[in-house]
């Protein structure tokens, strides 16, 4: 099978590109700037413009759309450059389209989740067979959101969100396995194998990190705080990912991991 990966170069790209080599799958990646690597294909493409689809997705049977824009241009590339994304591959007989989304698209409401929801429904309304993989966050995100506040002074956060740190490399592999079954034409979730509360995430970050920095509880407001406190972040869907947040920590800064 050949496999065209959008927004390769990004965090989960990596992780992804490895496993589709290891699997034996030919590989074509695509992103905004040159790039090179083993094993690859790469080629140029910009979502925000059409340029360079056509040709991304010529001779390919599947793509794993994995690119987006949370920082800027978001509905733009996003949103229409999904659905240029999907009228290129239609045009060139693509059989299957994986996109990867986020656990609580569909519940919390923030800017980003909405612009993400668009685009799972602009995939699911297109006429190339699909499949969704809503996954939830991963923990070098959370470790760098903590990370950040600490360097001003005590660690801001609602104690009682909920979240579930999934390992990108499970999520890669999750990915690979739903191009190798085929289309689901439908939306299926992936977690991490722990939900935390927030202050449970800090107090076993600040360990790991030797930090003295404490955690000074500001309660999200309004329908927002509600659903992260209610579990927006999270799923019960099996299976799940093995690696939990205290791996992660572990692997990161040393110490003593699964607590």
């Amino acid at each position: 099978m050949r496999v065209l990966v959008t927004g390769a170069g990004g965090r989960l790209g990596s992780d992804v590109l490895a496993r589709l080599r290891d699997d034996g799958m030919r590989v074509r990646a695509s992103s905004r700037r040159p790039r090179t690597g083993p094993d690859v294909e790469w080629v140029v493409a910009d979502l925000a413009t059409g340029d360079g689809l056509a040709e991304a997705v010529t001779g390919v049977d599947a793509v794993l759309h994995l690119a987006s824009s949370p920082r800027g241009r978001t509905h733009q590339v996003d949103v229409l450059g999904t659905r240029r994304l999907v009228v290129a591959a239609a045009a060139a007989g693509v059989s299957h389209l994986v996109y990867i989304s986020i656990v609580g698209v569909d519940r919390v409401p923030i800017p980003y989740y909405r612009h993400k929801l668009a685009a799972e429904q602009v995939v699911a309304a297109g006429p190339v067979p699909w499949s969704v993989l809503r996954a939830t966050q991963f923990p070098q995100f959370l470790d760098d959101l903590l990370a950040t506040s600490a360097r001003l002074g005590p660690v801001l956060g609602d104690r009682a969100v909920l979240a579930q740190p999934v390992d990108p490399a499970e999520v890669a592999a999750r990915l690979a396995a739903r191009l190798a079954a085929g289309p689901l034409g439908g939306i299926e979730e992936f977690g991490g194998p722990q939900v935390l509360r927030f202050d449970e995430a800090v107090r076993t970050w600040r360990e790991a990190r030797g930090s003295r920095r404490r955690l000074l509880p500001v309660r999200i407001p309004g329908r927002l705080g509600r659903e992260l406190r209610a579990g927006g972040l999270v799923t019960e869907a099996l299976p799940r990912g093995v690696r939990t947040w205290a791996d992660h920590l572990s692997d990161t800064y040393g110490g003593t991991a699964r607590r």
